[in-house]
Protein backbone atom coordinates (compact mmCIF):
# COMPACT_ATOMS: atom_id res chain seq x y z
CA UNK A 1 0.00 0.00 0.00
CA UNK A 2 1.33 3.39 -0.97
CA UNK A 3 -0.87 5.45 1.37
CA UNK A 4 -1.16 3.38 4.54
CA UNK A 5 0.86 0.43 5.74
CA UNK A 6 -0.41 -2.93 4.48
CA UNK A 7 -1.26 -4.00 8.01
CA UNK A 8 -3.14 -0.80 8.80
CA UNK A 9 -5.07 -0.87 5.55
CA UNK A 10 -6.01 -4.53 5.84
CA UNK A 11 -7.20 -3.97 9.40
CA UNK A 12 -9.25 -0.95 8.29
CA UNK A 13 -10.81 -2.83 5.36
CA UNK A 14 -11.72 -5.92 7.36
CA UNK A 15 -13.25 -3.77 10.08
CA UNK A 16 -15.19 -1.79 7.48
CA UNK A 17 -16.52 -4.87 5.67
CA UNK A 18 -17.56 -6.46 8.94
CA UNK A 19 -19.36 -3.26 9.80
CA UNK A 20 -20.98 -3.22 6.36
CA UNK A 21 -22.34 -6.69 6.90
CA UNK A 22 -23.64 -5.68 10.29
CA UNK A 23 -25.20 -2.48 8.99
CA UNK A 24 -27.16 -4.27 6.32
CA UNK A 25 -27.78 -7.68 7.78
CA UNK A 26 -27.85 -7.69 11.53
CA UNK A 27 -31.52 -6.79 11.49
CA UNK A 28 -31.42 -5.02 14.79
CA UNK A 29 -29.03 -7.43 16.45
CA UNK A 30 -31.89 -9.21 18.09
CA UNK A 31 -33.85 -6.36 19.62
CA UNK A 32 -33.67 -3.09 21.51
CA UNK A 33 -33.86 0.42 20.13
CA UNK A 34 -32.65 -0.63 16.68
CA UNK A 35 -35.45 -3.16 16.36
CA UNK A 36 -38.04 -0.57 17.30
CA UNK A 37 -36.54 1.91 14.79
CA UNK A 38 -36.64 -0.68 11.99
CA UNK A 39 -40.22 -1.65 12.75
CA UNK A 40 -41.27 1.98 12.83
CA UNK A 41 -39.53 2.70 9.51
CA UNK A 42 -41.16 -0.23 7.76
CA UNK A 43 -44.68 0.59 8.94
CA UNK A 44 -44.54 4.35 8.34
CA UNK A 45 -47.00 5.23 5.54
CA UNK A 46 -45.26 6.43 2.35
CA UNK A 47 -45.34 10.09 1.43
CA UNK A 48 -45.18 11.70 -2.00
CA UNK A 49 -41.77 12.29 -3.56
CA UNK A 50 -41.02 15.84 -4.66
CA UNK A 51 -39.38 17.02 -7.87
CA UNK A 52 -36.56 19.06 -6.28
CA UNK A 53 -33.62 17.40 -4.56
CA UNK A 54 -30.79 18.65 -2.37
CA UNK A 55 -27.25 17.76 -3.39
CA UNK A 56 -27.14 14.89 -0.92
CA UNK A 57 -30.52 13.55 -2.06
CA UNK A 58 -29.38 13.79 -5.69
CA UNK A 59 -26.17 11.93 -4.89
CA UNK A 60 -28.10 9.13 -3.21
CA UNK A 61 -30.60 8.91 -6.09
CA UNK A 62 -27.83 8.76 -8.71
CA UNK A 63 -26.01 6.08 -6.73
CA UNK A 64 -29.07 3.91 -7.32
CA UNK A 65 -29.96 5.06 -10.85
CA UNK A 66 -26.56 5.20 -12.58
CA UNK A 67 -23.08 3.68 -12.48
CA UNK A 68 -22.19 6.35 -9.92
CA UNK A 69 -22.32 10.15 -9.81
CA UNK A 70 -19.67 12.81 -9.98
CA UNK A 71 -20.15 16.37 -8.77
CA UNK A 72 -21.33 17.56 -12.21
CA UNK A 73 -24.00 14.85 -12.32
CA UNK A 74 -25.25 15.86 -8.87
CA UNK A 75 -25.36 19.54 -9.77
CA UNK A 76 -27.21 18.81 -13.01
CA UNK A 77 -29.93 16.80 -11.27
CA UNK A 78 -30.39 19.46 -8.60
CA UNK A 79 -30.81 22.10 -11.32
CA UNK A 80 -33.10 20.04 -13.57
CA UNK A 81 -35.43 18.40 -11.10
CA UNK A 82 -36.03 14.67 -11.09
CA UNK A 83 -38.95 14.63 -13.58
CA UNK A 84 -36.98 16.48 -16.24
CA UNK A 85 -34.02 14.19 -15.52
CA UNK A 86 -36.11 11.09 -16.25
CA UNK A 87 -37.54 12.53 -19.45
CA UNK A 88 -34.05 13.49 -20.61
CA UNK A 89 -32.80 9.97 -19.92
CA UNK A 90 -35.74 8.45 -21.82
CA UNK A 91 -34.91 10.62 -24.86
CA UNK A 92 -31.19 9.80 -25.03
CA UNK A 93 -30.10 7.46 -27.83
CA UNK A 94 -28.65 4.10 -26.86
CA UNK A 95 -24.88 3.86 -27.08
CA UNK A 96 -24.07 0.52 -28.72
CA UNK A 97 -21.35 -1.95 -27.79
CA UNK A 98 -22.03 -4.04 -30.92
CA UNK A 99 -21.14 -1.16 -33.22
CA UNK A 100 -17.74 -0.78 -31.59
CA UNK A 101 -17.06 -4.52 -31.73
CA UNK A 102 -18.07 -4.74 -35.40
CA UNK A 103 -15.71 -1.89 -36.28
CA UNK A 104 -12.88 -3.67 -34.46
CA UNK A 105 -13.77 -7.03 -36.00
CA UNK A 106 -13.77 -5.65 -39.55
CA UNK A 107 -10.47 -3.85 -39.01
CA UNK A 108 -8.78 -7.00 -37.74
CA UNK A 109 -8.47 -5.92 -34.11
CA UNK A 110 -9.01 -8.19 -31.11
CA UNK A 111 -12.69 -8.77 -30.33
CA UNK A 112 -12.62 -11.57 -27.76
CA UNK A 113 -13.81 -11.52 -24.14
CA UNK A 114 -11.09 -9.03 -23.17
CA UNK A 115 -12.34 -6.53 -25.74
CA UNK A 116 -15.92 -7.04 -24.54
CA UNK A 117 -14.82 -6.31 -20.98
CA UNK A 118 -13.20 -3.08 -22.13
CA UNK A 119 -16.37 -2.17 -24.04
CA UNK A 120 -18.48 -2.69 -20.92
CA UNK A 121 -16.24 -0.50 -18.75
CA UNK A 122 -16.30 2.22 -21.41
CA UNK A 123 -20.09 2.22 -21.69
CA UNK A 124 -20.65 2.05 -17.93
CA UNK A 125 -18.22 4.87 -17.19
CA UNK A 126 -18.55 7.20 -20.19
CA UNK A 127 -21.98 6.65 -21.75
CA UNK A 128 -24.44 9.51 -21.53
CA UNK A 129 -27.48 7.18 -21.40
CA UNK A 130 -26.72 6.20 -17.81
CA UNK A 131 -30.20 5.11 -16.73
CA UNK A 132 -30.58 2.80 -19.73
CA UNK A 133 -27.12 1.31 -19.24
CA UNK A 134 -27.64 0.83 -15.50
CA UNK A 135 -31.06 -0.78 -15.95
CA UNK A 136 -29.57 -2.97 -18.66
CA UNK A 137 -26.89 -4.19 -16.27
CA UNK A 138 -29.62 -5.03 -13.74
CA UNK A 139 -31.53 -6.97 -16.41
CA UNK A 140 -28.36 -8.82 -17.39
CA UNK A 141 -28.30 -10.31 -13.90
CA UNK A 142 -31.75 -11.78 -14.49
CA UNK A 143 -31.40 -12.76 -18.17
CA UNK A 144 -27.93 -14.18 -17.65
CA UNK A 145 -25.72 -15.07 -20.60
CA UNK A 146 -21.99 -15.19 -19.95
CA UNK A 147 -18.87 -15.20 -22.08
CA UNK A 148 -17.30 -17.47 -19.49
CA UNK A 149 -19.02 -20.08 -21.69
CA UNK A 150 -16.48 -21.40 -24.19
CA UNK A 151 -18.98 -21.23 -27.05
CA UNK A 152 -19.66 -17.54 -26.44
CA UNK A 153 -16.00 -16.73 -25.90
CA UNK A 154 -15.57 -17.79 -29.54
CA UNK A 155 -18.48 -15.59 -30.66
CA UNK A 156 -17.77 -12.08 -29.32
CA UNK A 157 -20.10 -10.42 -31.83
CA UNK A 158 -22.98 -12.55 -30.56
CA UNK A 159 -22.16 -11.51 -27.00
CA UNK A 160 -21.80 -7.83 -27.93
CA UNK A 161 -25.24 -8.00 -29.53
CA UNK A 162 -26.62 -9.56 -26.35
CA UNK A 163 -25.14 -6.78 -24.23
CA UNK A 164 -26.97 -4.27 -26.46
CA UNK A 165 -30.19 -6.27 -26.07
CA UNK A 166 -29.89 -5.88 -22.31
CA UNK A 167 -29.22 -2.14 -22.52
CA UNK A 168 -32.11 -1.61 -24.94
CA UNK A 169 -34.33 -3.61 -22.62
CA UNK A 170 -33.38 -1.39 -19.68
CA UNK A 171 -35.80 1.29 -20.87
CA UNK A 172 -37.63 -0.84 -23.42
CA UNK A 173 -40.59 -3.18 -23.56
CA UNK A 174 -40.31 -6.35 -21.46
CA UNK A 175 -42.18 -8.47 -24.00
CA UNK A 176 -39.83 -7.32 -26.76
CA UNK A 177 -36.81 -8.01 -24.57
CA UNK A 178 -38.10 -11.52 -23.89
CA UNK A 179 -38.41 -12.06 -27.63
CA UNK A 180 -35.01 -10.54 -28.39
CA UNK A 181 -33.40 -12.81 -25.81
CA UNK A 182 -35.16 -15.89 -27.20
CA UNK A 183 -34.02 -15.22 -30.76
CA UNK A 184 -30.51 -14.10 -29.80
CA UNK A 185 -27.64 -16.34 -30.91
CA UNK A 186 -25.87 -15.68 -27.59
CA UNK A 187 -28.66 -17.07 -25.41
CA UNK A 188 -29.22 -19.99 -27.76
CA UNK A 189 -25.55 -20.95 -27.38
CA UNK A 190 -25.49 -20.36 -23.63
CA UNK A 191 -28.64 -22.38 -22.92
CA UNK A 192 -28.05 -24.94 -25.68
CA UNK A 193 -31.18 -24.58 -27.83
CA UNK A 194 -29.37 -23.49 -30.99
CA UNK A 195 -30.34 -26.07 -33.66
CA UNK A 196 -32.67 -27.74 -31.15
CA UNK A 197 -34.62 -30.48 -32.94
CA UNK A 198 -38.08 -31.94 -32.60
CA UNK A 199 -38.42 -35.48 -31.25
CA UNK A 200 -37.95 -38.31 -33.73
CA UNK A 201 -40.14 -41.37 -33.99
CA UNK A 202 -37.59 -43.64 -32.31
CA UNK A 203 -37.22 -41.41 -29.29
CA UNK A 204 -33.48 -41.07 -29.86
CA UNK A 205 -33.80 -37.32 -30.37
CA UNK A 206 -35.75 -35.22 -27.87
CA UNK A 207 -36.00 -31.43 -27.57
CA UNK A 208 -33.42 -29.75 -25.34
CA UNK A 209 -35.21 -28.57 -22.18
CA UNK A 210 -32.61 -26.10 -20.91
CA UNK A 211 -34.13 -22.85 -22.15
CA UNK A 212 -37.69 -23.98 -21.45
CA UNK A 213 -36.79 -24.48 -17.80
CA UNK A 214 -34.80 -21.30 -17.30
CA UNK A 215 -37.17 -18.99 -19.17
CA UNK A 216 -39.75 -19.93 -16.56
CA UNK A 217 -37.62 -20.33 -13.45
CA UNK A 218 -35.32 -17.35 -13.90
CA UNK A 219 -36.57 -15.02 -16.64
CA UNK A 220 -40.30 -14.65 -16.00
CA UNK A 221 -42.35 -16.46 -13.37
CA UNK A 222 -40.09 -18.14 -10.82
CA UNK A 223 -40.63 -21.39 -8.99
CA UNK A 224 -43.50 -20.49 -6.66
CA UNK A 225 -46.81 -18.68 -7.18
CA UNK A 226 -46.87 -15.10 -5.94
CA UNK A 227 -49.45 -12.61 -4.81
CA UNK A 228 -49.58 -9.33 -6.75
CA UNK A 229 -47.22 -7.78 -4.16
CA UNK A 230 -44.67 -10.59 -4.40
CA UNK A 231 -45.69 -12.47 -1.25
CA UNK A 232 -45.95 -16.23 -1.59
CA UNK A 233 -49.38 -17.56 -2.51
CA UNK A 234 -50.30 -20.47 -0.23
CA UNK A 235 -52.59 -23.44 -0.67
CA UNK A 236 -55.35 -24.52 1.70
CA UNK A 237 -52.91 -26.02 4.20
CA UNK A 238 -50.48 -23.10 4.13
CA UNK A 239 -47.87 -24.52 1.74
CA UNK A 240 -46.33 -22.69 -1.23
CA UNK A 241 -47.65 -23.58 -4.68
CA UNK A 242 -45.25 -24.52 -7.48
CA UNK A 243 -45.71 -22.58 -10.70
CA UNK A 244 -44.82 -25.44 -13.03
CA UNK A 245 -43.81 -29.10 -13.08
CA UNK A 246 -41.63 -31.23 -15.30
CA UNK A 247 -44.50 -31.81 -17.68
CA UNK A 248 -44.67 -28.06 -18.35
CA UNK A 249 -40.92 -28.04 -19.08
CA UNK A 250 -41.21 -30.96 -21.50
CA UNK A 251 -44.12 -29.38 -23.36
CA UNK A 252 -42.56 -25.91 -23.49
CA UNK A 253 -39.31 -27.40 -24.81
CA UNK A 254 -41.17 -28.37 -27.99
CA UNK A 255 -41.79 -24.68 -28.64
CA UNK A 256 -38.10 -23.82 -28.85
CA UNK A 257 -37.25 -26.27 -31.62
CA UNK A 258 -36.25 -25.40 -35.17
CA UNK A 259 -34.14 -22.27 -34.50
CA UNK A 260 -30.78 -21.83 -36.22
CA UNK A 261 -28.45 -19.18 -37.67
CA UNK A 262 -29.83 -16.55 -40.00
CA UNK A 263 -28.52 -16.28 -43.56
CA UNK A 264 -28.28 -19.99 -44.35
CA UNK A 265 -30.49 -22.58 -46.03
CA UNK A 266 -29.01 -25.44 -44.04
CA UNK A 267 -30.25 -25.99 -40.47
CA UNK A 268 -26.93 -27.38 -39.20
CA UNK A 269 -24.83 -24.59 -40.69
CA UNK A 270 -21.85 -23.10 -38.84
CA UNK A 271 -21.38 -19.49 -39.95
CA UNK A 272 -17.93 -18.25 -40.81
CA UNK A 273 -18.89 -14.55 -41.01
CA UNK A 274 -19.90 -12.28 -38.15
CA UNK A 275 -23.27 -11.09 -39.55
CA UNK A 276 -25.13 -14.20 -38.46
CA UNK A 277 -23.80 -13.81 -34.94
CA UNK A 278 -25.94 -10.73 -34.30
CA UNK A 279 -28.94 -11.34 -36.56
CA UNK A 280 -31.98 -12.93 -34.87
CA UNK A 281 -32.24 -16.70 -35.24
CA UNK A 282 -34.58 -18.00 -37.94
CA UNK A 283 -37.10 -20.82 -37.88
CA UNK A 284 -36.62 -24.02 -39.90
CA UNK A 285 -40.12 -25.48 -39.89
CA UNK A 286 -39.01 -29.00 -40.79
CA UNK A 287 -37.13 -29.19 -37.49
CA UNK A 288 -39.85 -27.57 -35.37
CA UNK A 289 -42.21 -29.79 -33.40
CA UNK A 290 -45.66 -29.77 -35.01
CA UNK A 291 -47.25 -31.48 -32.00
CA UNK A 292 -49.78 -29.92 -29.65
CA UNK A 293 -47.99 -28.13 -26.80
CA UNK A 294 -49.71 -27.67 -23.43
CA UNK A 295 -48.09 -25.85 -20.50
CA UNK A 296 -49.10 -23.46 -17.71
CA UNK A 297 -52.75 -23.67 -18.77
CA UNK A 298 -51.92 -22.65 -22.35
CA UNK A 299 -52.41 -24.93 -25.35
CA UNK A 300 -50.78 -24.35 -28.72
CA UNK A 301 -52.64 -26.37 -31.38
CA UNK A 302 -50.89 -28.95 -33.51
CA UNK A 303 -49.31 -27.70 -36.74
CA UNK A 304 -48.96 -24.13 -35.46
CA UNK A 305 -45.99 -22.55 -37.28
CA UNK A 306 -42.80 -22.26 -35.26
CA UNK A 307 -42.58 -18.49 -34.87
CA UNK A 308 -46.26 -18.32 -33.99
CA UNK A 309 -45.75 -21.03 -31.36
CA UNK A 310 -42.93 -19.05 -29.81
CA UNK A 311 -45.02 -15.87 -29.80
CA UNK A 312 -47.88 -17.66 -28.04
CA UNK A 313 -45.53 -19.14 -25.45
CA UNK A 314 -43.82 -15.83 -24.74
CA UNK A 315 -47.20 -14.10 -24.46
CA UNK A 316 -48.27 -16.66 -21.87
CA UNK A 317 -45.14 -16.01 -19.80
CA UNK A 318 -45.31 -12.24 -20.26
CA UNK A 319 -48.94 -12.12 -19.12
CA UNK A 320 -48.54 -14.61 -16.27
CA UNK A 321 -49.60 -13.20 -12.90
CA UNK A 322 -46.18 -13.97 -11.41
CA UNK A 323 -44.09 -12.06 -13.94
CA UNK A 324 -44.73 -8.52 -12.72
CA UNK A 325 -43.89 -9.11 -9.04
CA UNK A 326 -41.10 -11.61 -9.80
CA UNK A 327 -39.21 -9.25 -12.09
CA UNK A 328 -40.05 -6.10 -10.12
CA UNK A 329 -38.63 -7.42 -6.86
CA UNK A 330 -35.35 -8.47 -8.45
CA UNK A 331 -34.90 -5.08 -10.11
CA UNK A 332 -35.54 -3.35 -6.78
CA UNK A 333 -32.88 -5.58 -5.24
CA UNK A 334 -30.36 -4.68 -7.92
CA UNK A 335 -30.97 -0.92 -7.65
CA UNK A 336 -32.18 -0.03 -4.16
CA UNK A 337 -32.58 -2.61 -1.40
CA UNK A 338 -32.16 -6.33 -0.86
CA UNK A 339 -35.29 -6.62 1.26
CA UNK A 340 -38.04 -4.41 -0.19
CA UNK A 341 -41.35 -4.42 1.65
CA UNK A 342 -44.32 -6.15 0.07
CA UNK A 343 -45.93 -2.73 -0.40
CA UNK A 344 -42.88 -1.50 -2.33
CA UNK A 345 -42.87 -4.56 -4.58
CA UNK A 346 -46.62 -4.21 -5.08
CA UNK A 347 -46.36 -0.59 -6.20
CA UNK A 348 -43.60 -1.37 -8.71
CA UNK A 349 -45.49 -4.43 -9.96
CA UNK A 350 -48.51 -2.18 -10.50
CA UNK A 351 -46.35 0.07 -12.69
CA UNK A 352 -45.15 -3.02 -14.59
CA UNK A 353 -48.73 -4.15 -15.21
CA UNK A 354 -50.03 -0.72 -16.20
CA UNK A 355 -46.95 0.40 -18.12
CA UNK A 356 -47.25 3.92 -16.75
CA UNK A 357 -46.05 5.93 -13.77
CA UNK A 358 -46.75 9.54 -12.78
CA UNK A 359 -43.61 11.62 -12.27
CA UNK A 360 -43.59 14.32 -9.57
CA UNK A 361 -44.27 17.16 -12.03
CA UNK A 362 -47.37 15.39 -13.40
CA UNK A 363 -45.75 14.09 -16.58
CA UNK A 364 -45.77 10.38 -17.36
CA UNK A 365 -43.13 7.69 -17.57
CA UNK A 366 -44.17 4.86 -19.87
CA UNK A 367 -46.58 4.52 -22.74
CA UNK A 368 -49.22 2.36 -21.08
CA UNK A 369 -48.11 -1.06 -22.36
CA UNK A 370 -47.54 -3.82 -19.80
CA UNK A 371 -43.86 -4.17 -19.01
CA UNK A 372 -42.78 -0.68 -20.12
CA UNK A 373 -39.46 -0.40 -18.34
CA UNK A 374 -39.54 3.39 -18.34
CA UNK A 375 -42.48 3.17 -15.96
CA UNK A 376 -40.82 0.40 -13.95
CA UNK A 377 -37.52 2.26 -13.55
CA UNK A 378 -39.29 5.41 -12.37
CA UNK A 379 -41.50 3.44 -9.98
CA UNK A 380 -38.46 1.74 -8.43
CA UNK A 381 -36.35 4.85 -8.05
CA UNK A 382 -39.10 7.24 -7.00
CA UNK A 383 -40.91 4.98 -4.58
CA UNK A 384 -41.30 6.66 -1.18
CA UNK A 385 -39.30 3.85 0.43
CA UNK A 386 -36.40 4.42 -1.97
CA UNK A 387 -36.35 8.17 -1.37
CA UNK A 388 -37.07 8.24 2.37
CA UNK A 389 -33.88 9.53 4.00
CA UNK A 390 -34.82 7.94 7.33
CA UNK A 391 -34.11 4.58 5.68
CA UNK A 392 -30.41 5.37 5.92
CA UNK A 393 -30.75 4.53 9.62
CA UNK A 394 -32.91 1.43 9.04
CA UNK A 395 -30.73 -1.69 9.60
CA UNK A 396 -33.06 -3.78 7.39
CA UNK A 397 -32.89 -1.41 4.40
CA UNK A 398 -30.29 -1.12 1.65
CA UNK A 399 -27.83 -3.43 -0.02
CA UNK A 400 -24.15 -4.22 -0.28
CA UNK A 401 -22.79 -2.17 -3.17
CA UNK A 402 -21.66 -4.77 -5.67
CA UNK A 403 -17.99 -4.65 -6.64
CA UNK A 404 -18.45 -3.63 -10.29
CA UNK A 405 -20.45 -0.58 -9.19
CA UNK A 406 -17.80 0.48 -6.70
CA UNK A 407 -15.20 0.69 -9.45
CA UNK A 408 -17.45 2.46 -11.98
CA UNK A 409 -18.44 4.97 -9.29
CA UNK A 410 -14.80 5.77 -8.56
CA UNK A 411 -14.10 6.26 -12.27
CA UNK A 412 -17.13 8.48 -12.84
CA UNK A 413 -16.73 10.45 -9.62
CA UNK A 414 -13.12 11.34 -10.37
CA UNK A 415 -13.27 12.07 -14.07
CA UNK A 416 -11.64 9.06 -15.73
CA UNK A 417 -11.76 9.76 -19.48
CA UNK A 418 -9.55 7.12 -21.10
CA UNK A 419 -11.04 3.66 -20.53
CA UNK A 420 -8.82 1.58 -22.78
CA UNK A 421 -7.34 -1.37 -20.91
CA UNK A 422 -3.99 -1.59 -22.66
CA UNK A 423 -2.09 -0.69 -19.49
CA UNK A 424 -4.82 -1.86 -17.10
CA UNK A 425 -5.03 -5.51 -18.08
CA UNK A 426 -6.54 -6.51 -14.75
CA UNK A 427 -9.81 -4.95 -15.96
CA UNK A 428 -10.10 -7.54 -18.73
CA UNK A 429 -11.15 -10.10 -16.13
CA UNK A 430 -12.00 -8.88 -12.64
CA UNK A 431 -13.84 -12.06 -11.65
CA UNK A 432 -10.97 -13.31 -9.47
CA UNK A 433 -11.23 -12.85 -5.68
CA UNK A 434 -7.91 -11.01 -5.83
CA UNK A 435 -9.63 -8.36 -7.97
CA UNK A 436 -13.35 -7.54 -7.71
CA UNK A 437 -14.68 -11.11 -7.58
CA UNK A 438 -17.15 -9.97 -10.25
CA UNK A 439 -16.94 -9.17 -13.97
CA UNK A 440 -19.95 -7.97 -15.95
CA UNK A 441 -21.27 -10.62 -18.35
CA UNK A 442 -18.87 -13.22 -16.97
CA UNK A 443 -21.14 -14.92 -14.43
CA UNK A 444 -20.06 -18.50 -13.66
CA UNK A 445 -23.56 -19.80 -14.39
CA UNK A 446 -27.08 -18.84 -15.47
CA UNK A 447 -27.83 -18.21 -11.79
CA UNK A 448 -25.81 -14.96 -11.78
CA UNK A 449 -22.98 -14.09 -9.40
CA UNK A 450 -25.36 -14.37 -6.46
CA UNK A 451 -28.90 -15.55 -5.93
CA UNK A 452 -31.64 -13.01 -5.09
CA UNK A 453 -32.66 -15.15 -2.14
CA UNK A 454 -29.19 -15.73 -0.69
CA UNK A 455 -29.15 -15.80 3.12
CA UNK A 456 -25.82 -15.47 4.89
CA UNK A 457 -25.50 -18.61 7.05
CA UNK A 458 -25.31 -18.31 10.80
CA UNK A 459 -26.26 -14.63 11.00
CA UNK A 460 -28.85 -12.73 12.99
CA UNK A 461 -30.16 -11.43 9.68
CA UNK A 462 -30.89 -15.00 8.62
CA UNK A 463 -32.88 -15.43 11.83
CA UNK A 464 -34.80 -12.28 10.91
CA UNK A 465 -35.59 -13.62 7.42
CA UNK A 466 -33.40 -11.11 5.55
CA UNK A 467 -31.48 -11.84 2.36
CA UNK A 468 -28.21 -10.26 1.21
CA UNK A 469 -27.44 -11.36 -2.36
CA UNK A 470 -24.12 -9.55 -2.88
CA UNK A 471 -22.63 -11.08 0.26
CA UNK A 472 -22.55 -14.41 -1.59
CA UNK A 473 -19.36 -13.21 -3.32
CA UNK A 474 -17.84 -11.41 -0.32
CA UNK A 475 -15.08 -13.66 1.00
CA UNK A 476 -11.94 -13.25 3.04
CA UNK A 477 -9.92 -13.12 -0.17
CA UNK A 478 -12.22 -10.70 -1.95
CA UNK A 479 -12.24 -8.23 0.96
CA UNK A 480 -8.51 -7.57 0.75
CA UNK A 481 -8.57 -8.20 -3.01
CA UNK A 482 -10.95 -5.29 -3.52
CA UNK A 483 -8.90 -3.03 -1.24
CA UNK A 484 -5.72 -3.76 -3.20
CA UNK A 485 -7.54 -3.48 -6.52
CA UNK A 486 -9.11 -0.08 -5.86
CA UNK A 487 -5.88 1.19 -4.24
CA UNK A 488 -3.97 0.43 -7.44
CA UNK A 489 -6.33 2.69 -9.39
CA UNK A 490 -6.74 5.44 -6.79
CA UNK A 491 -2.96 5.82 -6.64
CA UNK A 492 -2.51 5.37 -10.40
CA UNK A 493 -0.18 8.12 -11.63
CA UNK A 494 -0.06 10.14 -14.81
CA UNK A 495 2.70 7.99 -16.26
CA UNK A 496 -0.01 5.45 -17.02
CA UNK A 497 -2.09 5.95 -20.13
CA UNK A 498 -5.51 4.78 -19.04
CA UNK A 499 -7.90 5.01 -16.10
CA UNK A 500 -6.19 8.04 -14.59
CA UNK A 501 -8.37 10.03 -12.19
CA UNK A 502 -8.62 13.81 -12.13
CA UNK A 503 -8.39 14.92 -8.49
CA UNK A 504 -8.35 18.65 -9.25
CA UNK A 505 -11.35 19.47 -7.04
CA UNK A 506 -10.05 17.31 -4.22
CA UNK A 507 -6.52 18.73 -4.37
CA UNK A 508 -7.94 22.20 -3.86
CA UNK A 509 -9.24 20.95 -0.48
CA UNK A 510 -6.23 18.84 0.46
CA UNK A 511 -4.96 21.24 3.13
CA UNK A 512 -8.37 21.27 4.85
CA UNK A 513 -9.08 17.64 5.74
CA UNK A 514 -12.56 18.33 7.14
CA UNK A 515 -13.62 20.15 3.96
CA UNK A 516 -12.10 17.38 1.82
CA UNK A 517 -14.06 14.69 3.66
CA UNK A 518 -17.27 16.75 3.45
CA UNK A 519 -16.82 16.90 -0.33
CA UNK A 520 -16.15 13.16 -0.61
CA UNK A 521 -19.07 12.45 1.70
CA UNK A 522 -21.40 14.25 -0.72
CA UNK A 523 -20.34 12.45 -3.90
CA UNK A 524 -19.63 9.00 -2.43
CA UNK A 525 -21.87 8.57 0.61
CA UNK A 526 -24.49 11.31 0.11
CA UNK A 527 -23.90 12.88 3.52
CA UNK A 528 -24.31 9.61 5.44
CA UNK A 529 -20.73 9.18 6.66
CA UNK A 530 -20.84 8.28 10.34
CA UNK A 531 -18.93 10.38 12.85
CA UNK A 532 -16.71 7.41 13.76
CA UNK A 533 -15.65 6.87 10.15
CA UNK A 534 -15.21 10.58 9.56
CA UNK A 535 -12.90 10.91 12.55
CA UNK A 536 -10.72 7.96 11.55
CA UNK A 537 -10.33 9.19 7.96
CA UNK A 538 -9.55 12.76 9.01
CA UNK A 539 -6.95 11.47 11.46
CA UNK A 540 -5.26 9.45 8.68
CA UNK A 541 -5.30 12.44 6.33
CA UNK A 542 -3.92 14.81 8.94
CA UNK A 543 -1.10 12.36 9.67
CA UNK A 544 0.39 13.24 6.27
CA UNK A 545 2.31 16.41 7.05
CA UNK A 546 3.61 19.05 4.70
CA UNK A 547 2.03 21.39 2.17
CA UNK A 548 3.85 20.33 -1.01
CA UNK A 549 2.25 18.76 -4.07
CA UNK A 550 3.33 15.24 -3.12
CA UNK A 551 1.80 15.55 0.35
CA UNK A 552 -1.44 17.02 -1.04
CA UNK A 553 -1.70 14.18 -3.53
CA UNK A 554 -1.16 11.60 -0.79
CA UNK A 555 -3.77 13.17 1.50
CA UNK A 556 -6.38 13.13 -1.26
CA UNK A 557 -5.68 9.54 -2.29
CA UNK A 558 -5.68 8.26 1.28
CA UNK A 559 -9.02 9.99 1.85
CA UNK A 560 -10.55 8.48 -1.30
CA UNK A 561 -9.16 5.04 -0.49
CA UNK A 562 -10.48 5.01 3.05
CA UNK A 563 -13.86 6.39 1.99
CA UNK A 564 -14.30 3.68 -0.63
CA UNK A 565 -13.36 0.95 1.84
CA UNK A 566 -15.59 2.26 4.62
CA UNK A 567 -18.71 0.48 5.79
CA UNK A 568 -20.63 3.66 5.02
CA UNK A 569 -19.72 3.35 1.34
CA UNK A 570 -19.80 -0.44 0.92
CA UNK A 571 -23.35 -0.45 2.29
CA UNK A 572 -25.57 1.46 -0.12
CA UNK A 573 -28.62 2.96 1.51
Amino acid sequence: MRGLSSYAMEKFVKTSLAASSALLMSACFGGGDDAEKAAEAITTPPTAVGDIMTSEEASRFLSQATFGPGQDDIDELVAMGVSAWFQAEFDKPQESILQDVLISERSGEETGPDALSEAFWSRAILSDDQLRQRMGFALSQIFVASFSDAGLAERPVAMANYMDIMSAGGLGDFRQTLENVTYSPAMSIFLTYLQNQKADEDGEVVPDENYAREVMQLFTIGLLELEPNGDLRLDGVGDPIETYDNGDVTELAKVFTGLSWAGFDYFFSRPETVDSEYLPLVMFEEHHSSETKSFLGTTIPANTPGNESIAMALDALYNHANTAPFISKQLIQRLVTSNPSSAYVGRVADAFRSGTFALPDGSTAGGGRRGDMRAVSAAILLDPEARDLSRIDDPAFGKIREPVLRFTHWARAFGVEDTRTEDAEILRNTSRPSALNQQAYRSPSVFNFYRPGFVAPGTVSADQGLVAPELQIITGSSITGYANFIESFIFRDEDNVNFVADYTEELALANDPAALINHLDEILTYGSLRAESRGRIIDAVEAVGGAGEEQRQRRVRIAVLMMMNSADYITQR
